[in-house]
């Protein structure tokens, strides 16, 4: 029997190291690697055992919108542990009556009550199965360059190649193509005329097919995320939307990274005016600083659910010390006027990065709505052949994961999908910071440039 009286020496940065490699199981990864350990964060930076400082232009897992540390949160996290760490979820509590109060402020007029989960995977498997029940069908559409979580519903759904690890096999999953005009799927070069950048057009034939009576719901992150930063052409989810009301499907908007203010707007469907039945988020709500996820509702289905339970549940649904960051973090949002700030950052990132363009060859597109944003590299920008093939690994990938390491030892966080570099930093990053990082990536983009043949 272990004892467990032993005092572990956490201080110790090797012994994290060792820990880690041999009793963590991290996510999504070969085990055994040995990290940078972390001690601490601050606003839009954090730091190394060693002391070194990143420029977190990631915001983490684009979760950390509000940066590390906002104290406003902290401060809600400290004030709830101290009067009410754990209540069910059948029973009142004041936080948890806020926040939804507040999510039904934020969401579309159409959206009324939410249920909160642990995280965007829980709200989405929570979605699906809400759709099903409710139509009574068993069919969902799902977009082939996507990602709705690591659940067995939900990876089911997902088009990233990570479904493939996982066997992922939820029967009644079909796929449509992306609105991704730079690689426009049928070839068109006028996104007017392809039916796939349209939006409703492809999905009627798919449901020509596939009987639209047999269909519950068509869900799909409203701006493409991890996949590589997709915001769809003007009147493609209001077509989506129509062509859903027609066969009586229920549209789900995944929202877990385009939510709370990363595009500038409370959530990306502001940007296009549309009222989903359904509505999924998490990540952004509070930073990240406890687990928390929303599944929001129309009202037509709260109404429902009168006669009807919900198809789920969770011990930690609406859990206080969640719902306390979700209030602080909204509140700081609001007060600190975030929104208004991540629109006005973003524009100038993609001012910058236009510049970028001019000096960098290997930037072959740049797309993007306020902090969430976009560059595609490309070996050729007349071919546009991307810099390394689709979901590469290994040798494959050389060229972006150099990048993403000279800029890690330069002091600026990055991550890749592809050939897309994800530029996400915290929606309150400011100017100063922002131009460090912008100022390391030019410098990383000269990696990119090499392997340029155009």
């Amino acid at each position: 029997m272990s004892d467990l009286s032993n005092t572990y020496p956490t201080h110790d940065p090797d012994w994290v190291r060792d820990m880690h490699a041999d009793h963590y199981l991290q996510s999504w990864s070969k085990q055994g690697g040995r990290p940078r350990v972390i001690t601490g964060a601050s606003g839009s930076w954090f730091w190394d055992s060693d002391g070194k400082r990143y420029l977190d232009f990631q915001s983490q897992l684009v979760n950390a919108n509000l940066g590390h540390q906002h104290p406003k949160i902290v401060q809600a996290i400290k004030d709830q542990a101290d009067k009410l760490c754990y209540i069910g979820p059948a029973m009142g509590s004041d936080v948890r009556s806020e926040l939804a109060a507040i999510m039904n402020e934020i969401t579309p007029p159409n959206i009324t009550s939410t249920f909160f989960t642990t995280g965007g995977s829980a709200a989405n498997e929570t979605a699906i199965r809400l759709a099903r029940h409710y139509t009574g069908r068993s069919k969902i559409i799902a977009r082939y360059r996507s990602y709705h979580g690591a659940t067995g519903g939900t990876l089911s759904l997902t088009g990233d190649p990570r479904h493939h690890l996982t066997r992922a096999d939820m029967p009644g999953v079909v796929r449509m193509l992306d609105p991704y005009h730079y690689r426009c799927p049928m070839g068109h070069a006028d996104q007017t005329k392809c039916p796939v950048c349209q939006g409703g057009p492809h999905l009627e034939e798919l449901l020509m097919y596939e009987n639209p009576q047999t269909v519950a719901a068509v869900i799909l992150e409203t701006v493409v995320g991890t996949n590589g930063i997709i915001v769809p052409p003007d009147g493609y989810l209001q077509s989506i939307a129509e062509t859903c009301r027609k066969h009586g499907i229920l549209l789900i908007c995944d929202e877990v990274m385009a939510g709370f203010g990363r595009t500038g707007k409370w959530f990306a469907l502001d940007h296009w005016g549309i009222e989903p039945d359904i509505i999924t988020s998490a990540k952004g709500i509070n930073s990240g600083y406890v687990p928390l996820g929303t599944m929001s509702v129309s009202k037509e289905l709260h109404d429902w659910m009168r006669d009807y339970p919900l198809p789920g549940g969770l011990t930690y649904a609406g859990h206080p010390l969640a719902c306390a960051s979700g209030v602080a973090a909204i509140r700081a949002m609001q007060e600190e006027d975030t929104l208004a700030h991540a629109t006005a950052m973003g524009e100038k990132l993609r001012a910058e990065l236009a510049k970028l363009a001019e000096k960098h060859p290997s930037i072959g597109d740049i797309r993007g709505l306020g902090m969430f944003n976009g560059i595609e590299l490309v070996r050729n920008r007349e071919t546009r052949e991307p810099l390394v093939p689709f979901a590469a690994k290994g040798a494959a990938a050389q060229p972006m994961s150099d990048m993403m390491g000279f800029a890690m030892t330069n002091g600026l966080y990055l991550s890749f999908y592809s050939n897309v570099i994800r530029l996400t930093p915290p929606l309150n990053i400011s100017q100063d910071d922002m131009m460090t990082g912008l100022e390391i990536l030019d410098r990383t983009l000269e990696i990119a440039d090499r392997h340029y043949t155009g």
